[in-house]
Order: structure tokens, then C-alpha cells, then sequence
């Protein structure tokens, strides 16, 4: 059975129609090949789209606690140069940040042309944990969708390519990864005490990304749902969506000055 990536923009999208297992009966030898042939390609793509110099390239990684964000960064990291890549990781806003707009902190972070970035969370964290959390009134967060959805058509306008993926994961399985934290030494520094209090409102955070998957799912800016409970199936499906955007964009090298040929001694 297929599922789609992709849900047209301005339908309803609940997650409850989604399988988080889901990994079109591949099995994880076959998976992980095909993603190290992607990643390989990425390296070419990512150097054109350097040269070129004239576009930018967003990847916006979302999901509830655990849902493999830094998974699936070092997975794209191995398989771009660095000087072709940035990497945000968007925490609790600073007191400099908090005293200007919420897309403030976001737009100082949004690559400059030639540069993939990828952010660890995003501004969809305004939409999304402030609400769960009510650390904003309802018609604070409410209005917010409309200007996420300007501030990404702005950037679009201006050569900025989004990628953004939502990394779906089953409450089972989130329930095994919060537990592999507890017992490893080399993990237990990534739990916090929200994390657990955050797991007791599972359901209102299925709501709330219902809600930003549904209102900011756009033509210029649309969402990937991604099937995350299989780590390996995670990364395939992120650096597939990852290639054939940079390959629709179709980066090419700048035309070369042949008059340098008659300059070289």
C-alpha cells in the first residue's frame, strides 16, 4: 500500500491518517544503499548549487521529541561538503530574540544564496510549543499561521527554496526512544524534564501540528509528511525529497571566461 508525502495544499491533514511505520516493504539492507546513493548525489548537487550562488535551499525538520531530527541531519551531513551547508538548531528563544518578532531569530539563519541550510526545529515551534504550552494567548498564536505563510512566500520570491518535513513517529514508539535515553549514558544528556511532562500532552500536540500542517502546507512551501518510527526508511525518504529538490532546481556552474586562457603563463 502507497502513502503519500504530500497532501495538496488547502485539505485538512491529520496525522491520524498517516502510518508512522510505514516503509513500502523495503527492508533496511536495500534502504540504506539507496540512501548512500542519494547522499552521494547531494555532494554534486549541493557543490552546483555553491557555484551558482544565485539560490538558497531550506530544509525544516519537525516532530514531536525524538522523532530523529539530529538523526537525519548527520544522515544529510555526511553527504554534503561543509562549505556548501549550514545547520540551526532553533532552542528556547534568548531575551535578545524574545524582544523582537517571533521570525526575527529565523530570517538571521536563512542561508545566503549558493547554501543548503537545515534547521533543527523552526519557526513552526510558534505555532506549535507555545500553544501546547500556552506561553501565548490563543490570538497571539492563531495569527501567527497567515505570517509564517507570508515570511515563507517573501523568501520564496527571493530564491529561498523550502524543504520541510515533518518526522511522524507512533506514541509506542516515541514511548522506546525516551527509554533507550534513560538507560545510555551517552543519551541521557539529551532528556530533559519537559520532555517527559511533553509526552503527557500527546495529544494536543497531534492537534496543533494538525493545525500547522493544514494552514501552512503551501504551492511555494509544502509539507512532507515522513514516515519516522523506522530510522532507516526516515533518511531515505529526507534524502530523496532532499535530491529531487535541488535536481528540480537544477543548479549550473557559472559560464566560464575563456579570455583567462591566454592569461595563465
Amino acid at each position: 500500500m502507497d502513502q503519500p508525502l504530500v497532501i495538496p495544499a488547502g485539505r485538512d491533514v491529520r496525522l491520524a491518517d498517516f502510518e508512522p511505520d510505514f516503509h513500502e516493504e523495503l527492508d533496511r539492507a536495500e534502504a540504506e544503499a539507496e540512501t548512500r546513493r542519494h547522499c552521494d548525489k547531494l555532494d554534486e548537487l549541493a557543490y552546483r548549487l555553491f557555484a551558482e550562488a544565485k539560490r538558497a535551499v531550506v530544509v525544516v525538520l519537525q516532530g514531536i521529541d525524538t522523532s530523529g531530527k539530529d538523526g537525519t541531519i548527520r544522515m544529510l551531513a555526511s553527504g554534503i561538503s561543509p562549505q556548501c551547508l549550514d545547520v540551526k538548531s532553533f532552542r528556547a528563544p534568548s531575551a535578545l530574540e524574545l524582544s523582537h518578532d517571533f521570525l526575527w531569530r529565523v530570517h538571521a539563519a536563512i542561508p545566503s544564496h549558493g547554501r543548503i541550510g537545515i534547521f533543527n526545529r523552526s519557526h513552526y515551534e510558534d505555532v506549535v510549543v507555545v500553544r501546547v504550552r500556552k506561553l501565548v494567548p490563543k490570538e497571539v498564536w492563531q495569527s501567527r499561521y497567515d505570517q509564517i505563510n507570508a515570511f515563507e512566500k517573501l523568501l520564496h520570491d527571493g530564491g529561498v527554496t523550502f524543504v520541510k518535513c515533518f518526522l511522524h513517529i507512533s506514541k509506542k514508539e516515541q514511548r522506546e526512544r525516551l527509554e533507550d535515553r534513560l538507560r545510555d549514558p551517552k543519551k541521557q544528556w539529551k532528556l530533559r524534564p519537559d520532555d517527559l511532562e511533553d509526552r503527557n500532552r500527546w495529544d494536543d500536540f497531534q492537534l496543533a501540528y494538525d493545525d500547522a500542517l493544514t494552514k501552512c502546507n503551501t504551492e511555494h512551501a509544502p509539507w512532507h509528511i515522513v514516515p519516522a518510527d523506522k530510522k532507516w526508511y526516515r533518511n531515505l525518504v529526507v534524502a530523496r525529497i532532499v535530491r529531487k529538490t535541488i535536481e528540480r532546481l537544477d543548479p549550473t556552474f557559472p559560464p566560464f571566461d575563456s579570455s583567462l586562457i591566454t592569461k595563465l603563463d
